[in-house]
């Protein structure tokens, strides 16, 4: 397994106490852990605030951090536990998408740009739709690339469990969005 060491020394040199290590780390992956929650949550501020809680817990239990893996599956993992923790703390089973309209940088033709926020509206409304468990390793395997052992270290399941849930959890997106487009299922 190859792993980043400039991730790894710089949580190192934080865990040993320079805080100013982290400055790096937060700049490297707080913009993928806001979208990896605003996928899961559907709420902007929501995400922001785990975003936050994730650093400070990442700061509160530095001594915690022995590197024996990647240094982005810890953060995962931290990422993990504090959702788990705000789901139970608001006793919230599911949060419903609100408008996450990004603005793009060249706008494509009309039609174009209206077709494709329908789709993205469809996938987002279809993820919703999903089960928690199954959207998680979803947003992690696809969106965020991770490898289905890192995604069993972050949710402490095993990899033939995650690799179910990624197959069933394709199939139920792809059944829903069929559902919302209009479309049927061949």
């Amino acid at each position: 397994m190859l792993i980043d060491h400039t991730d790894q020394e710089q949580m190192m040199a934080v865990r040993d106490g320079d805080l100013d290590a982290l400055g790096p780390l937060f700049e490297k992956y707080n913009k993928a852990l806001y979208h990896h929650f605003l996928m899961q949550t559907g709420h902007t501020q929501i995400s922001e605030d785990l975003v936050q809680e994730v650093f400070f817990r990442i700061l509160k239990y530095r001594h915690t951090y022995r590197g024996e893996s990647k240094f982005s599956t810890w953060l995962y993992s931290i990422g993990h536990n504090v959702k788990m923790d705000y789901y139970r703390k608001k006793k919230m089973k599911t949060v419903a998408l609100d408008n996450a309209n990004r603005v793009a940088s060249k706008d494509p033709e009309p039609d174009t740009q209206t077709e494709k926020n329908n789709e993205a509206h469809l996938v987002h409304q279809a993820l919703q739709r999903l089960s928690e468990d199954k959207r998680e390793v979803l947003i992690l395997s696809r969106f965020q690339n991770m490898k289905y052992e890192e995604i069993a270290e972050v949710t402490g399941c095993a990899v033939g469990t995650i690799k179910a849930r990624v197959h069933h959890a394709l199939k139920a997106l792809s059944t829903i969005y069929l559902e919302l487009s209009g479309e049927s299922a061949s």
